[in-house]
């Protein structure tokens, strides 16, 4: 169920989307069992604005071996902000805030095309897929399953399920190895320059302090900063699993 389709009115922008999703009513409706965390199916409302959402509460995380405990809504809200930066509309709206179960991550509950072949997806090189790698590159993904792209019959494409992101060791796992080594487009470069502005200056930078370590803060600068010195879309590494079990 997207915002609109949620019987709000005529739809949520982003903006909309934001301050319902850290101001309105969270109930819980169901849980999303195939998950590894805890993440539940709410909606979410104030006054005739009423949206589904995804929420994520802290206290839900299973422990991981290499990323800190209780820092995946962090990251996942991280995520975000950086996607909102970029002005491609990567990842769905999404906050931290409190919730039945603690604080954690809300997210705009997006409805993907039920028709899309997602593995055929991610074997294209669609336009939309190709900033997403470039994306994937910046916030060190590791984690970046076909299950977890969301086409929609438009042709847009969202990210979500990204917790696992901005780790100081290079941790890139991908589905979205097509365009390795081949140079950037000219649109990323752009958005990249401004990426790295953001980031040393701007809101961007202050934002990410807030929810990240300095140092993964700084590795995501550098990663910026490689891919503009290079300018090209990366390798796999020869010391990380290239690719994300299971793919889908």
């Amino acid at each position: 169920m997207t915002a609109e389709s949620a019987e709000e009115g005529p739809g949520l922008d982003d903006a909309a989307a934001m301050r319902l999703l850290r101001e309105g009513r969270l109930e819980v409706a169901g849980r999303l069992v195939e998950a590894t965390n805890m993440t539940l199916y709410c909606t979410i409302s104030q006054g005739d604005q009423l949206a589904a959402c995804v929420y994520k509460p802290v206290r839900g995380e299973r422990p991981l071996w290499d990323f800190p405990d209780g820092t995946l809504a962090a990251r996942e809200v991280a995520a975000y902000e950086v996607a909102a930066a970029t002005g491609w509309r990567l990842v769905p709206p999404t906050v931290y805030r409190d919730g039945p179960f603690g604080p954690g991550m809300v997210q705009l509950w997006i409805d993907a095309d039920p028709e899309a072949d997602l593995m055929a997806l991610v074997r294209s090189r669609q336009p939309a897929l190709r900033r997403m790698a470039v994306y994937d590159a910046v916030v060190n993904n590791a984690d970046r399953k076909a299950g977890h792209l969301l086409p929609l019959t438009d042709g847009h494409i969202y990210g979500v399920d990204h917790g696992v992101c901005f780790s100081e060791e290079g941790k890139l796992r991908t589905v979205l190895w097509q365009w390795r080594g081949k140079p950037l487009p000219r649109e990323a470069v752009t958005v990249l320059v401004t990426l790295e502005r953001e980031m040393e200056r701007g809101r961007l930078g202050r934002r990410l302090r807030e929810l990240l370590t300095a140092a993964e803060v700084e590795a995501t600068w550098n990663r910026v900063r490689k891919l503009l010195d290079t300018g090209v879309h990366p390798y796999p590494s020869e010391d990380w699993p290239a690719i994300p079990w299971p793919p889908i």
